[in-house]
């Protein structure tokens, strides 16, 4: 009998992609399905809302939207698996460091 396969969870699918594609100096992958129960999108096995703050390099000189953009690319095979919400904080590492005394890093 054959072990079944270890599948990723999404937010380990996210977490990865994200890492390939921007070696980021922070990156925090958080599943916020629970808080949308009942809301458009939400399913019952969760897994449809998640939010991302990210730090890298990567964002220097990019406006805010091709930044968005840049992460959406990225993870467009989610959306098409039912990933329904993705909220973003990404900053370059200045950014981060000039935010850094507040409490949350969005």
């Amino acid at each position: 009998m054959q072990k079944p396969e270890y599948e990723p969870t999404r937010a380990e699918r996210l977490e990865q992609a994200l890492r390939r594609a921007f070696s980021p100096t922070l990156l925090a992958v958080a599943d916020e399905s629970a808080r949308h129960i009942g809301h458009a999108g939400a399913r019952p096995e969760g897994e449809t809302h998640y939010s991302v703050a990210l730090v890298s390099e990567a964002f220097r000189g990019q406006s805010r939207v091709a930044r968005h953009r840049a992460v959406h690319d990225v993870v467009a095979q989610e959306f098409g698996q039912g990933l329904h919400a993705l909220a973003l904080t990404l900053r370059t590492p200045e950014e981060h460091a000039s935010v850094q005394g507040s409490a949350t890093i969005d």
